[in-house]
């Protein structure tokens, strides 16, 4: 059975450090082997100059791929980030970012996802990662 937006937020607010809740991330759809995330925009998440910051952007990442990561067997468990290599392709201002985290390989100790940050507004991509995490359940 496939995990529900509600099951996906319960995660959230269950199994993750505060600071990353202050991110304000929900779930918008998941998928068997995908989680899109919305990240909103806020003034307190912008750097200099008024660019969403790239911490905000990289831990959106990493908190969207654990979703995906929970969505394909249809439950969360335990895991940990081996590896993130992000690229910043453009400036997000004033406009929340949509997170989507795709599983390309859910092995038994590891699972490879990537990842799309796009402006929710106009559609344009701001970043995008990859992502390598060890699966400890």
């Amino acid at each position: 059975m496939a995990m529900t937006t509600a099951e996906a937020d319960k995660i959230l607010a269950d199994d993750f450090a505060p600071w990353v809740l202050g991110l304000g991330l929900r779930a918008e759809a998941l998928g068997e082997d995908r989680a899109t995330l919305r990240l909103p925009w806020s003034d307190r998440l912008s750097r200099e100059g008024g660019g969403l910051s790239g911490q905000a952007l990289t831990a959106a990442a990493d908190t969207a791929t654990v979703i995906a990561m929970s969505a394909a067997p249809g439950a969360y468990g335990p895991m940990t980030t081996v590896q993130q290599s992000t690229s910043f392709q453009r400036v997000v201002t004033g406009a929340d970012v949509l997170i989507e985290a795709v599983v390309t390989k859910l092995g038994r100790r590891l699972a490879f996802a990537d990842v799309t940050m796009t402006d929710a507004e106009s559609g344009r991509l701001a970043a995008h990662a990859s992502t390598v995490h060890a699966l400890l359940g």
